[in-house]
């Protein structure tokens, strides 16, 4: 019996080789009929015997190419229309697009192994390929995502390449970025003021590593500064061209075996290593590793990565490298610099040299970071491989733009039940950092035609964020609280709705009060919030240098805890004359507003225990805390004690003790890792004993667990774990940052659902 059938898939099924894979699985059971791309994803019309059909849908559905993700097949009955054989027909737009985008990804093994073969015609190509890696999200200008709509239109491919490209049984069947050293883009080398550099560029690049130069590194996304993360004289001289003293820096090496010999790798570390996707990972350093120590200063982890692009393969393993400090380039606080121009401009006074191509990089995206929680991914920074990849939900609603907050900032679009979180733009402190958010928002918005009814916006009234949100005319804007966002963006992933216990801990957000908050637990829901319990507030003496120099917090926690500090005993870099000022602001008020903020409490304990008095980048002091604290795990003990109070019906969980016991074993001279573990003991059972009197009160046992703070991973793993035995449902991230990078997602899910209500359909 013949049966014939229109089959309509959707997902992540344009440039992942799907049209290829249909089309042999067609020619191999014998089916006739077509397939082609359109601007909602893949259609497909199938014909021939129903055993064969039902065949064809099964391997359809269940084992599609690797890069795909099906989100929704829909299959309609046709009457016979008697094709003789199967075919990829031209691609078809329709009146409104709607397709998922395949984030870019790492080069696929058998590209890699003809990559360093000496007979393949594209023997150190750097810019190899085929239907299952590379460029993607990238290079593409609009859909249906074909080679006319990417930057690869202006190479026309050669005979062979386009042979390739027209046989079935060619890899590259399909391959829209399909080229060769005889027609597709190529590298160059120039030095600071553009000359160029003769002599093969890649080798060229690899010698002037090994002399220690800085070179700026034209990658799939944008440029790198590298140099040889084993030159601690490079890496040191990096930092000061950079103007990033502290904060580490993430490093590429070749291959595992070579990762292997400065880092610890856990099994499911090695795996998302390994991963197509290639983010960089947090790796617990080895004791006395060969990388350069300027690399990670004061921090157990090395952030690293695998190569991703042919070029990078080339210039690793050609060069032999342990590993290469691959940092973005960019200035500090300025976006990932992403054309040549640019990067000779902007970079002029960094690198050394600049190994460049001619493959234009339309959409910037920075690298992905991740670690490991409860041996589940954990993301710092949710980027290349990973974006624009949807979170979705399980009902439709009405399309909003969350525009996210000022550090970390990303944005968030939604069609329907799929949210498009943007890649990493940034600290949105100045122009050219809006300017990236502007371009993002715009093209994002163009490939998937959305058309928002609703802005939403966090409510601090000096982010650019919320300035920009307020200067669109043409729509409406609601404000959605910063903590309140971070609940909704973890019950936005989990598929939550309803009300839960909210866990909001981070550093900074504005309160609807007016103060600033960051200790917060909400009774929150997808509609609204009550601020339950929070942390007791402090006051925070100069606001933003508070929170460069924690000991200004620690000094403000000890005299509300009713002690005297002595600031010279304690705060050797800090003058007489500094602490003076800070208690006289303190005292009379003066551009000191309260906080409740969890992560400045994490600093103020820090600074105490000795470790940093001031920090070169955000939560440093809170990491170094965690790291030392770790140290002490296996050491028995309770914890710091903290109160429970009641004020105006919201619990209130005072710190006051925790500060004068700090203080007290601090002067008995106990290590930081001491004090440090007692503090992370303390603040978990504190919090849970907060879930256990709002479950009586509330009768809720789902806790939701979001804010910067959680990327602590003692405090997550344990907190998570003690809610859990004593029989509650706990939720954390795991497909986006818990940090201010997942923020647009929950203002997304809250101004969506605001709006559905408001047209009377929730």
């Amino acid at each position: 019996m013949v049966v014939s059938k229109r089959i309509y898939v959707r997902g992540i099924v344009q440039g992942v080789g799907f049209r290829p894979f249909v089309y042999n699985l067609a020619q191999e059971l014998r089916l006739s009929g077509w397939v082609l791309n359109d601007s909602f994803g893949v259609t497909i019309e199938i014909e021939g015997p129903s055993k064969r059909v039902k065949r064809f849908l099964a391997v359809l559905s269940d084992n599609p190419p690797v890069l795909a993700q099906i989100t929704d097949i829909r299959i309609e009955d046709l009457p016979e229309f008697g094709a003789k054989d199967f075919v990829i027909k031209e691609s078809r737009e329709r009146r409104e697009k709607f397709t998922l985008i395949s984030p870019d990804i790492s080069i696929c093994d058998e590209c890699l192994q003809e990559l360093f073969d000496k007979n393949d015609r594209r023997y150190r190509y750097p810019f190899i390929n085929c239907t299952n890696c590379g460029p993607r999200y990238t290079i593409i200008k609009d859909i249906p995502y074909d080679r006319p709509k990417t930057t690869m239109a202006e190479f026309r491919m050669c005979s062979r390449c386009e042979q390739e490209y027209r046989n079935p049984a060619s890899r590259r069947f399909h391959a829209q970025p399909n080229a060769c050293p005889v027609c597709g883009p190529h590298v160059w080398l120039v030095d600071s003021e553009g000359k160029n550099c003769p002599g093969d560029p890649v080798k060229e690049t690899i010698r002037f590593l090994r002399q220690g130069k800085i070179v700026a590194i034209k990658g799939l996304g944008g440029f790198h500064l590298a140099v040889d993360a084993l030159n601690d004289r490079a890496v040191r001289e990096l930092r000061r061209r950079k103007n990033r003293y502290e904060k580490p820096f993430a490093l590429m090496s070749p291959d595992m075996q070579k990762v292997e010999k400065f880092a610890r790798i856990e099994p499911i570390e090695r795996k998302i290593l390994e991963s197509p996707q290639r983010p960089v990972c947090l790796l617990k350093k080895l004791p006395d590793n060969e990388i350069a120590t300027s690399v990670s200063p004061d921090n157990e982890y090395l952030g690293t990565m695998l190569p991703y692009t042919p070029l990078h393969y080339l210039i690793l393993t050609e060069g032999d490298f342990t590993a290469l400090v691959m940092t973005s380039g960019n200035m500090s606080d300025e976006p990932i610099v992403h054309t040549n121009r640019e990067a000779l401009h902007r970079l002029g006074r960094v690198a050394d040299y600049f190994l460049l191509h001619n493959r234009e990089i339309y959409q910037r995206v920075d690298d992905s970071v991740v670690r490991m929680m409860s041996g589940d991914l954990s993301f710092i920074r949710r980027s290349r491989g990973f974006a624009p990849l949807p979170v979705m939900i399980n009902r439709n609603l009405p399309p909003v733009l969350a525009v996210g907050g000022e550090l970390k900032n990303t944005f968030c679009l939604n069609k329907s039940r799929y949210f498009f979180l943007s890649q990493h733009i940034g600290d949105l402190e100045n122009v050219e950092t809006l300017e990236f958010f502007e371009e993002g928002v715009q093209h994002l918005r163009k490939i998937l035609e959305i058309q928002p009814q609703l802005i939403a916006y966090d409510l601090h009234p000096d982010y650019l964020s919320t300035k920009w949100a307020l200067g669109q005319q043409e729509l409406p804007a609601m404000g959605v609280q910063h903590h309140h966002a971070h609940v909704a963006s973890c019950m936005a992933e989990k598929g939550l709705t309803g009300k839960v216990i909210g866990f909001s801990l981070d550093g900074t957000g504005y309160g609807t009060d007016g103060t600033i908050w960051g200790g917060e637990v909400l009774i929150a829901d997808e509609l609204g919030f009550e601020r339950a319990a929070h942390l007791r507030q402090v006051k925070m003496p100069g606001v933003e240098k508070a929170i460069r120099e924690p000991w200004r917090m620690a000094l403000a926690y000890a005299l509300e805890a009713g002690l005297e500090l002595d600031v010279g005993k304690y705060f050797t870099d800090v003058s007489g004359t500094e602490a003076d000022l800070v208690k006289q602001m303190l005292r009379k008020n003066l551009n000191s507003p309260v906080t409740s903020s969890c992560g400045r409490l994490f600093d103020a304990v820090a600074a105490l225990a000795g470790l940093r008095h001031r920090v070169g980048y955000e939560g440093q002091a809170a990491m170094q805390l965690e790291a030392h604290a770790v140290c002490f795990a296996s050491v028995k003990g309770t914890g710091y004690r903290f109160e429970i109070e009641v004020e105006e019906n919201k619990l209130v969980l005072d710190w006051r003790p925790v500060i004068r016991q700090v203080l007290k074993d601090a002067a008995q001279n106990y290590p930081a890792g001491m004090i440090g573990i007692k503090f992370h003991r303390g603040i978990v059972r504190a919090f849970a004993k907060i879930a256990d009197l709002l479950r009586e009160r509330f009768a809720l046992d789902r806790v939701v667990l979001s804010g910067g703070c959680f990327q602590n991973r003692y405090l997550t793993e344990n907190l998570s774990r003690r809610l859990t035995k004593r029989g509650f449902r706990v939720y954390y991230q795991t497909l986006v940052p818990p940090n201010d990078g997942g923020l647009a997602l929950g203002q997304a899910y809250i101004a969506a659902h605001v709006l559905q209500k408001s047209k009377g359909a929730l």
